[in-house]
């Protein structure tokens, strides 16, 4: 499919439609495919910053994802969308979420029924639709609901394509970095910067990290291959890393001081119900210090297996943790 040696993305002719590429993954999902692919159509609201992808082919479609008509307009003549729009952060009000994340998807799945040349609609998913285990499982584990909005929605979004009867693949990512990354980049770079960032349980929880060029490897192999159709895969580099390493490593390149807060899990998810508590029974404005949904994240073992999606695909991370960092730290450097 593409000369991974060199970075040379060959990837079969197509007609793309990409959601989210204001965003982080969709950004560089539109970059590369509108380096290598014939025509990259995306979705964006008039006031997103789209200039990441200055000068560079691609049609924009003005609207959001509320809107049948524009969707309709934005699916005719594609053969694959990427759907990778999501509110994603880990705190909001549940109107957000679910706007986003179940009615957007609903909408846009109805709207890519009358694209007569569609042959796959990739939905990006989370590996959250899990519900944060104690303990890691694959692809035949069935979501749980944890009770917190985001889990929830995506939940209900992934179901919803599933059960479009369109030809679906759905990814699973868990932590996915690199440059342009706001909650695991420039964020995480801001606590670094301001002796706020935690560690939970000495950081030794794995996170599950995914390059970004990876992702968008393993999703052009989803959207290409006869045998994703109507699959679920778990994505991550399959590394194994720890928390505590990928701080660590973010503040020595940096030249920030590492986390000095470590706390227990369990005194953890009790700072953040209590920092949570004035934001949802008060409705105090701005955002909790602590989520329990930033816990999670940190304290429960991300590393998700990725076994069928190497079988079935092939799929073999080409980016290492080290260049990962090297990239990212860089491009940090550039911003803070």
């Amino acid at each position: 499919m593409w000369n991974r040696r060199f970075r040379l993305f060959i990837v079969p002719p197509m007609k793309a439609l990409i959601t989210g590429a204001s965003g982080f993954l969709g950004g560089r999902l539109a970059q590369v495919l509108a380096a290598s692919t014939g025509f990259v159509r995306i979705l964006a609201r008039p006031s997103n910053d789209l200039s990441h992808l200055a000068n560079l082919p691609i049609e924009v479609v003005e609207g959001t994802l509320s809107d049948q008509n524009v969707l309709t307009q934005a699916t005719q003549g594609i053969t694959h969308i990427f759907h990778c729009a999501a509110a994603s952060t880990d705190w909001a009000p549940w109107e957000t979420y679910f706007k986003a994340n179940v009615e957007g998807t609903r909408n846009l799945l109805e709207a890519a029924k009358s694209a007569r040349d569609l042959e796959r609609f990739l939905h990006i998913s989370t590996t959250d639709v899990y519900g944060y285990p104690k303990q890691v499982c694959d692809e035949s584990t069935p979501p749980r609901d944890a009770g917190l909005p985001y889990n929830r929605t995506k939940i209900l979004g992934e179901q919803a394509a599933l059960d479009s009867g369109l030809p679906v693949t759905v990814i699973r990512p868990a932590t996915i970095y690199g440059p342009r990354s706001v909650t695991f980049g420039t964020d995480l770079a801001k606590l670094l910067r301001q002796r706020l960032m935690a560690v939970i349980d000495h950081g030794h929880a794995p996170g599950g990290f995914l390059y970004v060029d990876n992702a968008v490897d393993a999703i052009l192999l989803a959207a290409t291959s006869k045998n994703s159709v109507n699959r679920i895969y778990n994505l991550s580099d399959g590394t194994g890393v720890t928390w505590k390493t990928f701080v660590d490593q973010l503040a020595d390149g940096l030249g920030y001081p590492r986390p000095w807060i470590d706390l227990p899990s369990s005194a953890a998810f009790a700072l953040a119900r209590f920092l949570e508590a004035p934001h949802l029974y008060l409705k105090a404005p701005g955002r909790p210090l602590l989520t329990r949904h930033a816990v999670y994240l940190l304290a429960r073992d991300q590393e998700f297996p990725i076994g069928r999606i190497r079988r079935e695909l092939g799929y073999q991370p080409s980016i290492s943790f080290e260049e990962g960092m090297a990239r990212t730290i860089q491009w940090l450097k550039t911003r803070t």
